[in-house]
């Protein structure tokens, strides 16, 4: 319905690192120049997995919000918005939750796997197994049609297009649907209606997926029609009724690369990060310290790179000449393992500096990060609020 508008979000769970930079930050900076996007702090998320610990929440969401926008995170490109500053998130989460089967939320793969690995919480609760719904409701509330994740959350997009298809085929009916339906049609002129009809009737008749494509980016073109006449006319096409609500799909991002200290992914949970404003001295001692092929115990010792941490990181960081020059120097015990580390410091650093440097604006002027988040509250309520309005009218609760 909307062919450019992508939703993310991210919990407030502690300070980011550059796992959270290469991995979701860098494409979000990416996408807020091809798309209409907005990026949300998952505030409620977070409570999921965190109801006894608040204060983790509330001491990371302004942290996290300074992050981005040292990341390069524009405000002035896409809205930025605390995920409970916007009840209408929680009011569709509640109705949509009067028409979801149980079966669907325990199926979804994450649940089970979750369960397992924060053992140590108590997660039979409520709240953790309807959080894809709420994950749902982010979504659809804005009509967003492209979500970016990684391979491990596409069944959480399966979800949410199941969720968009059982609300539109349950309350998508409206009276006189046919008759408001073929109005529409009229309004996109004669040539482009006759061409909507053609491949209406093509995929109807035929099945031809390509025609429905078709005439989805015809419908998108149309400048003259209502948001109202054009959900119908998304809805008729499909011999459906009125689609309330858009069916997202998954923009795949490629699974970050960024390694850990200790060569496992960089996890909080491993205590292996490098904070993305972390200070220059306790980056550079970090790495120093950081293990290295088992094989080098002596300076003279000849390693092999495919077994050292500092491989990893030289992978995302170093060139090619720098990498045939570390592979050369350590397989010959050539140079030693502080040689091999400095290039990598350095790229660190002078990845972090900017990022640093931009930091400092927003940490010395509070007020303005917090004017940023309401304005952008306030325009993400504004979408959010027009969705509610169609929801409540087709579930019998439009009392205006």
């Amino acid at each position: 319905m909307y062919a450019n508008r992508v939703l993310s979000g991210m919990r407030p769970t502690g300070s980011l690192h550059l796992g959270h930079y290469h991995g979701v930050l860098k494409n979000w900076i990416k996408l807020q120049h091809e798309y209409e996007c907005l990026f949300f702090v998952a505030d409620w998320h977070a409570l999921t997995t965190h109801y006894d610990t608040p204060e983790v929440i509330q001491d990371s969401v302004w942290e996290m919000v300074i992050d981005w926008l040292a990341a390069g995170v524009d405000p002035s490109q896409a809205t930025l918005f605390i995920q409970s500053q916007v009840p209408e998130h929680a009011e569709l989460h509640l109705l949509l939750s009067m028409i979801t089967p149980l079966g669907w939320l325990e199926r979804v793969p994450t649940y089970k796997d979750q369960q397992e690995k924060l053992s140590e919480k108590d997660l039979s609760t409520y709240g953790f197994l309807g959080y894809p719904l709420l994950q749902s409701a982010d979504i659809l509330i804005y009509r967003a049609n492209q979500v970016p994740v990684g391979e491990d959350q596409v069944p959480h997009i399966e979800f949410t297009r199941e969720m968009a298809r059982r609300f539109n085929h349950l309350y998508g009916r409206e009276p006189g649907f046919e008759q408001k339906a073929a109005a529409a049609v009229k309004k996109m002129g004669s040539k482009k209606a006759r061409l909507y009809e053609e491949l209406r009737t093509r995929y109807q008749e035929q099945g031809d997926d390509e025609a429905l494509e078709s005439a989805k980016a015809l419908l998108n073109e149309q400048q003259n029609l209502s948001l109202g006449d054009r959900e119908r006319l998304f809805g008729y096409l499909e011999g459906g009724g009125k689609m309330i609500l858009a069916e997202p799909q998954a923009l795949l991002t490629v699974a970050s690369r960024m390694p850990g200290l200790d060569g496992q992914k960089m996890s909080k949970s491993y205590n292996n990060t490098l904070s993305l404003r972390e200070d220059a001295q306790s980056v550079t001692k970090k790495i120093r310290t950081m293990p290295t092929d088992p094989a080098r115990v002596r300076r003279t010792d000849p390693g092999s790179p495919e077994k050292c941490p500092v491989w990893q990181l030289h992978l995302v960081y170093s060139g090619e000449d720098i990498q045939t020059w570390v592979r050369a120097g350590c397989t010959s015990a050539g140079i030693g393992c502080l040689e091999c580390k400095q290039p990598v410091i350095e790229a660190v650093l002078k990845e972090q500096e900017p990022i640093r440097e931009r930091a400092k604006m927003y940490q010395e002027s509070p007020s303005l990060v917090r004017n940023l988040i309401a304005d952008g509250c306030e325009k993400a309520r504004d979408l959010a609020r027009e969705t509610m309005r169609d929801v409540r009218e087709v579930m019998g609760l439009g009392y205006d």
